[in-house]
């Protein structure tokens, strides 16, 4: 292992200590500060009655629980962005030009997708969307991006769309393709032909288990196995290494604590 590899470990581990710290020391500031507000976080979410029935206890765990899913899975975001910093130049946003029988060719392979005539769907699929448009019937199109990341080595280019989850139904499933695939064609009609330009669909965690095959078929049925980067593939990826996940979730571990006790804070700030 290189000094470069080390250095690189250690800056990742030195993120997540960090974007833990702030986030238990913010999150148990911030319901601490509403305890008397009735607008608060929690005390707007305890006001159903048949939850209420059931008792305080489950009352308070059932809205503090919600919003501890909620404001983790944006910690967990922005992690993953300062960390891809290491490798990727990072970009929240893709604009340019997109020519109208492109946007009919997403279209047309998206209700293909959505009928089952392409199954299962590849990356092959939509290849034919590069060749740049000959006419001058061109609109500006802007999308804000959960992650456009240029590797800083290579030039490759990654479009990637990040569920924590990675809970879509079909609408969404669809929608989220389609945005992937006009960013797609905006880069293809604005970078040299020699770039590459992938798709990815992405997810902090596997729902199913880690190791465990991802079964997310509402996804499957618009994105290609290549395509997905499920748990640990995700933040190897972000790491651009073989053993991110294990770097992250063991540094997560290491301060996971601090968690825990802010939340044991703000329990007795409510129940006691």
């Amino acid at each position: 292992m290189t000094n470069n590899t080390l250095d690189k470990k250690e800056a990742i581990r030195s993120l997540v200590h960090t974007a833990i710290e702030s986030y238990a020391e913010g999150f148990q500031a911030r319901h601490e500060g509403e305890v008397d507000n009735p607008n608060g976080t929690i005390n707007m979410k305890i006001h159903n009655v048949f939850i209420a029935a059931l008792g305080s206890d489950i009352q308070y765990y059932s809205s503090l629980v919600r919003s501890l899913d909620s404001s983790l899975g944006n910690m967990l975001e922005k992690l993953a962005i300062n960390i891809a910093g290491f490798s990727y130049e990072v970009k929240k946003r893709v604009e340019g030009p997109l020519g109208v029988e492109q946007t009919r060719g997403i279209a047309e392979l998206l209700e293909k997708y959505k009928r089952r005539e392409i199954t299962p769907p590849t990356i092959e699929d939509y290849q034919f969307l590069r060749v740049k448009p000959k006419d001058n019937k061109l609109k500006t199109k802007r999308h804000e991006s959960d992650y456009y990341l240029i590797d800083k080595k290579t030039g490759d280019n990654f479009l990637i769309e990040l569920k924590i989850g990675g809970d879509l139904d079909n609408k969404k499933a669809r929608s989220e393709k389609e945005a992937l695939l006009e960013q797609f064609v905006i880069l293809s009609n604005t970078l040299p032909k020699d770039k590459n330009i992938i798709i990815h669909f992405a997810t902090a965690y596997n729902r199913y288990g880690e190791g465990k095959e991802w079964k997310q078929e509402r996804v499957r049925q618009f994105f290609a196995d290549d395509e997905l980067l499920i748990g640990k593939d995700f933040w190897d990826f972000v790491c651009k290494s073989d053993d991110g996940y294990h770097v992250v979730l063991s540094a997560y571990k290491e301060k996971a604590g601090m968690i825990t006790k802010a939340l044991d804070s703000i329990k007795k700030t409510y129940l006691d």
